[in-house]
């Protein structure tokens, strides 16, 4: 139905090949907007403080796109949000192969609604769920993720 373009580019510069010489900093660019992320592992995986990790940025897309589905949902359902705030926290954790993955993702929504029409607590739940069950891209990765 659609595509989405990133391009990433990295050189090794002077350095070393080194496992521990080389450099982990890379850069994003989404070309549609022209915007440029500069990107490296976690630091406990020899990346930068200053940079994005690719693990931070998987849990701010998920959060990212429940946000955007949450938004639609309320909207079309007769909620007016005036705020949302989310502090997505991934949980990189060591599989049943052994092998490390992002196993989880937990969001923290904060929402503002407004108007005469507000949600209960019940109703706040199912909006999560349908938002949940619509994300493209929580359909798209076997990572749980669930939200408090």
């Amino acid at each position: 139905m659609s595509e989405h373009h990133a391009t990433l580019s990295w050189s090794r510069g002077e350095s070393g090949f080194g496992y521990k010489e080389y450099s982990r900093t890379h850069l994003w660019t989404f070309p549609r907007s022209g915007q440029s992320v500069q990107a490296a592992a976690a630091p406990a995986f020899l990346g930068k403080d200053d940079c994005v990790d690719p693990e931070e940025a998987f849990a701010a897309a998920l959060a990212s796109c429940h946000l955007l589905t949450f938004l639609a949902i309320a909207s079309m359902s007769g909620y007016v949000v005036d705020q949302y705030d989310d502090a997505p926290v991934g949980y990189l954790e060591k599989g049943e192969n052994g092998r490390l993955w992002l196993a989880r993702v937990v969001m923290h929504p904060k929402i503002v609604f407004s108007g005469e029409k507000q949600p209960s607590p019940e109703d706040l739940a199912r909006l999560h769920e349908k938002a949940h069950h619509e994300c493209f891209l929580a359909n798209s990765v076997k990572t749980e993720v669930t939200w408090d």
